[in-house]
């Protein structure tokens, strides 16, 4: 570990950036936040629950202690440094109202990249700073630090990065991440499909660090809505402090333990995509149209071709539908393609020689 960053983790105190009134703020504790104890043979008369058993009829567990153990356990992450959410984007709205003030904070994302950043800072009257990835779709460190201010409160990084596909360097990562003077969030939601490490294996190593991740790409889960983020012991609390008590249905807690218990589900699928997605990448050089095929670490490939809306109207014409990209910066006459089964991808290639040839 070098010389700065000991001076930085060292000085970095998490609670010059959490907003005065979470500070303030008086957390509700809810029946089972109180109980602690093994609830085997236990009555229950404390939440005003109704009492005949039918699977669903109780609260569910506000903290999501079996999920969790699992979860650490694939993760080798302690379950003190794990939140989970209401889909990701729960844990990024946390994220905004914890370290954001209103009407006077900012954020700064790096375009193209996941829309909902945006969509969050505007509900959360967050100012957004934007500055835009680089002709090979990297982040420009320089640049982005020149634009943060005193009130820069989140940098968010998408990597791989939606849509472009790509994992961003990690040279450039530890940079900002030793140089950015507030919360740094990285979103994962893809990284089962790259080669790349994952940043939760460095939490310790810097304590501004937030990763979010999700069980709705590589895991298939996307229906039940589970986000999951990592962080140290300190900004989880916080979180904590702010999140609705049951912000974590029993039926998504119950669904994603069986689907996670299940030995090599997601390893087997995960293999499978990416098989799937070599295949499509290779078919799709014969496609006249496309003129640029982008590197993926995800579950998608952006491509370029010479008229995205009209490819994109042709395609759903033929009953397909993928996502225009055209209006993201750098993305111009883009469509992004996620990878589906071998049956989908080869009807997505028959029509795309067709369109061709018409």
């Amino acid at each position: 570990m070098n010389l700065f960053l000991k001076m930085k983790t060292s000085s970095f105190n998490i609670d010059n950036l959490i907003r005065p009134t979470i500070k303030a703020l008086k957390p509700y504790s809810s029946a089972r936040d109180e109980f602690q104890g093994n609830s085997d043979a236990m009555v229950f008369l404390d939440a005003n629950e109704n009492p005949f058993e039918n699977g669903v009829n109780r609260y569910p567990d506000p903290q999501q202690g079996s999920l969790k153990q699992i979860l650490s356990k694939m993760k080798s992450v302690n379950t003190k440094n794990i939140l989970l959410g209401n889909g990701s984007d729960e844990v990024l709205d946390l994220i905004f109202r914890a370290f954001c003030e209103p009407n006077k904070d900012n954020i700064i994302i790096l375009p193209p990249t996941y829309g909902m950043y945006s969509v969050l800072a505007n509900i959360n009257a967050i100012d957004i700073k934007k500055v835009h990835l680089s002709n090979s779709f990297q982040p420009q460190v320089e640049t982005i630090l020149d634009t943060a201010d005193d009130n820069s409160k989140v940098l968010f990084l998408c990597s791989p990065n939606n849509p472009t596909g790509n994992s961003f360097s990690d040279q450039s990562i530890e940079e900002l991440l030793n140089k950015f003077n507030g919360i740094v969030a990285i979103d994962e939601a893809y990284i089962d499909f790259s080669e790349e490490a994952s940043w939760i294996n460095r939490l310790e190593e810097f304590p501004n660090l937030i990763v979010t991740q999700t069980l709705s790409k590589a895991y298939g889960m996307a229906g039940i809505r589970l986000g999951i983020c990592y962080a140290s012991a300190e900004i989880i609390s916080v979180l904590n402090s702010i999140k609705p008590p049951y912000n974590v249905n029993e039926l998504t807690q119950q669904k994603a333990v069986q689907q996670l218990s299940i030995k090599d589900l997601a390893k087997n699928q995960i293999n499978a995509i990416l098989k799937e997605r070599a295949n499509l990448i290779s078919e799709l050089e014969s496609i006249d149209f496309i003129s640029k095929i982008y590197p993926s670490d995800a579950n998608f490939v952006l491509v370029k071709v010479d008229d995205a809306t009209k490819r994109y109207d042709q395609l759903i014409e033929k009953g397909i539908v993928v996502r225009n990209r055209t209006t993201q910066p750098g993305c111009q006459n883009c469509l992004r393609l996620t990878v589906g089964t071998q049956e989908e991808n080869e009807i997505l290639i028959k029509m795309l020689l067709l369109i061709s040839k018409s």
